[in-house]
């Protein structure tokens, strides 16, 4: 499957909102108080592996919108 413009778009745009989400849900976390340390672990992991998530979806973002730009350039 050859990824365009738009597919780049919407890859960057995920990445986009599950950091902004997940920065929210840490300061969430922070200003918590009286839970168990499951809870805070539980939470960790759930916060670590959505941002490397992210990251991972940014850098197809990145990636695929490069490659769309290229490949539009080299059409003209």
């Amino acid at each position: 499957m050859k990824l365009e413009r738009k597919h780049a778009l919407v890859l960057l745009a995920i990445a986009a909102w599950n950091v902004i989400t997940y920065l929210r849900f840490i300061k969430a976390l922070v200003d918590t108080e009286d839970r168990p340390t499951g809870y805070y672990v539980a939470h960790t992991v759930l916060i670590i592996v959505n941002l490397l998530i992210a990251a991972l979806l940014g850098t197809w973002g990145v990636r695929a919108y490069k490659a769309a730009k290229t490949a539009q350039n080299s059409k003209v």
